[in-house]
């Protein structure tokens, strides 16, 4: 971590941050020349820094404020090590950082110590589970009144209808995605194949699969911190909000995965189209796990205008083979790389929560045995199928009362989020929508 400092004199002063159960990064701002004490000896603030309202605010007679003093937590680099952040003006690096108990224990309350949980299940059965995620996001003029698609840089107009797969669309913004690839080689977050979506100023950026989970998740967290942050730069918003234009799809944030064993395998694939027994097992688990789970994919009050039907955003508890109807959609393709894709998720998600609900509920169903229903055929929206929740405040219920998160998630932490939604729920409840809207364009 020093080399690269040495490397960079230019970076002047840094940034640490963690992720809260929001996923917001929380932290400090440190000149460079006190860089070595953070990385010898981490640096330290409140545990309830991690488990903050979308405001920032502390949760309401949470015990981790004055019951405990507010105590600290030890907090200290990630693997990951320092990066540019190219949508600052002064030259910067930022240093992702997790949190610990004065023990060195993992704190429980920590999204991405969850992930960590989930995948070291996953190496006690000699197994490695390989993700990638597709992010949607809208470029939006957030300068007046109402939300709209922002002028394109190059012809001065605005773009008035979704083009999906449109080579024009993503022309328009050439400059802001040119730049966009550029700051994702500097932070070395594998972003591929970029297109225009369905919704009005809307695009998709795949990001390359990882046989490190962990480093999956930090990719997807990085890489929205990054989009927002770079087009403010270039004079507009991005947002990953669920559904910032009621009339149009909203953003989801798709998820891949499959498992390989010891000796690099993928034990979803059969050499078939209809992959084997333990993928079957997986969806299972997923299926199972996916409506006390709503919460994790679905942590807004504005996540809920997305899941609605006919909307490109799958809200019945089913799976087929290459539909997009489904919640969980088996892609065709070389059958070596049989995979699952989980379409659930808005955009809005935390990305360390929603990759360990996934991968810990498919590894139930393996661990479990469990067998899953026929696959559907057609559309979706067009049957009587289970749902998940639909409203926010029976998704913060079901995710409390559920047996099954307790088998993915820490205790401290199923609490922590629990007092953290119905906090906000208690005060967005009183909002309009377009006072919703400033609240989470930014944010989330």
């Amino acid at each position: 971590m020093k080399d690269w400092l040495r490397k960079h004199p230019q970076v002047r002063t840094i940034r640490v941050a963690a992720a809260d159960l929001n996923g917001q990064p929380r932290g400090k701002r440190i000149p460079t020349r006190f860089a070595d004490k953070i990385t010898s000896d981490g640096t330290r603030f409140p545990f309830s820094v991690l488990n903050l309202d979308i405001w920032g605010e502390d949760i309401e007679d949470s015990p981790l404020v004055f019951d405990t003093g507010d105590a600290d937590g030890v907090l200290r680099p990630t693997e990951r090590g320092y990066m540019p952040m190219p949508w600052l003006e002064a030259p910067t690096a930022l240093l992702p950082i997790w949190m610990f108990r004065e023990n060195g224990k993992p704190y429980e309350g920590d999204p991405r110590h969850a992930l960590a949980r989930v995948v070291e299940r996953y190496k006690a059965h000699g197994l490695t589970p390989v993700a990638a995620m597709e992010l949607e996001f809208f470029l939006i003029d957030d300068s007046g009144k109402s939300l709209q698609v922002p002028p394109s840089p190059r012809s001065g107009k605005r773009r008035k209808a979704a083009e999906i797969m449109s080579i024009r669309a993503l022309d328009a913004f050439d400059t802001f995605f040119t730049d966009l690839y550029d700051a994702c080689e500097e932070m070395d977050i594998p972003a591929d194949t970029a297109i225009s979506e369905s919704g009005l100023g809307q695009f998709e950026i795949n990001l390359m699969h990882q046989e490190d989970a962990l480093r999956a998740a930090d990719d997807a967290w990085l890489f929205k911190m990054l989009v927002k942050g770079l087009a403010r730069r270039h004079g507009f918003a991005a947002s990953f909000m669920a559904k910032p234009y009621p009339e149009y799809s909203g953003n989801g944030l798709h998820t891949h995965f499959s498992v390989i064993d010891r000796d690099g395998r993928n034990i979803f694939s059969n050499g078939g189209p209809e992959g084997s027994l333990k993928l079957r097992q997986a969806i299972a688990g997923c299926l199972q796990a996916m409506p006390d789970s709503t919460l994790i994919f679905a942590p807004h009050a504005n996540s809920f205008d997305r899941l609605v039907p006919e909307a490109h955003a799958p809200n019945q508890v089913c799976w087929a083979y290459e539909n997009r109807t489904a919640a969980i959609r088996v892609p065709s393709g070389n059958p070596a790389a049989r995979r699952i894709e989980h379409r659930v998720a808005g955009g809005d998600v935390n990305p360390y929560l929603m990759l360990a609900a996934i991968l810990g509920a498919g590894l139930l169903g393996i661990e479990k045995e469990l067998t899953p229903p026929p696959p559907i055929t057609g559309n979706a929206y067009s049957m009587d199928l289970p749902l998940i929740h639909t409203n926010w405040a029976d998704a913060i219920d079901a995710f409390e009362k559920s047996t099954i998160m307790p088998e993915i998630l820490p205790a401290e932490l199923i609490r922590n989020l629990v007092m953290t939604k119905r906090q906000e729920l208690h005060y967005i409840s009183e909002l309009t929508p377009t006072e919703q809207i400033e609240i989470y364009l930014d944010t989330v």
